[in-house]
């Protein structure tokens, strides 16, 4: 049975790990990306230092948690490179757009 502080640290290791997908998956769907490259970059920076600290401590919730992110982390970056500069349209410009095709 786990112990009250491992299921507050796999919960919070969790949400932590988890945190980023919102935005990735948004990023992916829309093909637009508008997130801060220094958010990203600080970010990674703390997922690798708490790597670090987890294999310090051998402590696998913390290693694995953060590794997740760092991986997260790399797709946001990647779909970043990809899709910056790129604006898509809003649904109203393509309602225009499609509207003044018909006349």
């Amino acid at each position: 049975m786990l112990n009250q502080v491992t299921l507050i640290g796999i919960v919070a290791s969790i949400c932590t790990g988890v945190s980023l997908l919102p935005q990735l998956f948004k990023i992916y769907r829309d093909k637009e990306c508008q997130v801060s490259v220094l958010m990203l970059a600080v970010l990674f920076l703390g997922n690798a230092f708490w790597v670090w600290y987890g294999i310090l401590k051998q402590d696998a919730i913390i290693i694995a948690s953060n590794s997740f992110s760092i991986l997260v982390n790399l797709c946001v970056t990647a779909l970043w490179l990809k899709y910056r500069g790129q604006t898509v349209p809003t649904k109203k410009e393509e309602r225009t757009s499609h509207e003044e095709g018909n006349r």
